[in-house]
């Protein structure tokens, strides 16, 4: 990660696929001070009752982490809110979402927190670099099912009993230091798995969409996610979610 980024603007965009519902949220929000937060969550389930779940806690991710100004802080200040709600703790089958958040500190720290497969990609001197690691069977083991996520917001399990049984945390982070590197432009993606899984299966490079204006980017990345996995998957697609923002370095 870098220190030295600063936003300069972003958008959104979804597509359904082939559920019924859009079950993705995005959520961004600006302090008082210009700190800002970027959350994507990626819902488990497909009805009405986990996309208002979806919604809302997108919304609460992203004011937590600006409001501690850290995504990891923010990430976990909502794991532990919802792990101790006693009808999560009982077993009840609560909504669920893979999530990521990212921050940027004007003059500061540029952090990142996930748990779950949504995903956070950096674009710096035309090298896109993926910045988390699935939280997935397939990352847990050989041959794993890359759609039996591991770690999600809205569960119960402690991080111990996580690192246990799966052998990764259920929140992972980076932050800075800053480094020194060539100034320019580049891109920040958070993307569900149905807009990145799509291209990776089609070995087809995402830093190709990111140029121009952030809201072209977007909707032709998960326009493009949809299209290819109805030509990759049987022909299924998933709900595709992409939030790209603009930075400079």
């Amino acid at each position: 990660m870098r220190e030295d980024l600063a936003v300069t603007s972003y958008a959104t965009a979804q597509r359904p696929g082939d559920r019924d519902f859009q079950c993705d949220a995005t959520a961004v929000c600006t302090g008082s001070d210009g700190t800002r937060s970027y959350a994507l969550l990626d819902g488990v389930g497909d009805t009405p009752a986990v996309r208002s779940w979806a919604r809302a806690a997108a919304r609460r991710l992203a004011r937590a982490a600006a409001g501690h100004g850290d995504a990891e802080v923010g990430l976990r200040a909502e794991y532990d809110h919802y792990a101790a709600d006693p009808a999560r703790t009982a077993g009840h089958d609560l909504p669920c979402a893979a999530a990521v958040v990212a921050v940027h500190v004007p003059g500061g720290l540029f952090s990142l927190a996930w748990s779950g497969d949504a995903r956070a990609y950096l674009l710096l001197d035309g090298h896109l670099r993926l910045l988390t690691e699935d939280h997935n069977a397939r990352r847990a083991y050989d041959g794993g099912d890359r759609n039996l996520i591991t770690a999600c917001l809205g569960e119960a399990r402690s991080e111990e009993k996580t690192e246990r049984l799966w052998g990764h945390p259920a929140i992972e982070y980076l932050r800075g230091p800053a480094r020194p590197g060539p100034a320019g432009l580049g891109w920040l993606l958070l993307a569900s798995d149905g807009a990145y899984e799509p291209h990776e299966d089609a070995d087809h490079d995402l830093a190709g969409y990111l140029t121009g204006d952030p809201h072209t980017a977007a909707e032709g990345l998960v326009d493009d996610a949809v299209r290819r996995a109805h030509e990759l998957h049987d022909p299924y697609a998933d709900n595709a979610t992409a939030l790209v923002a603009r930075i400079t370095c």
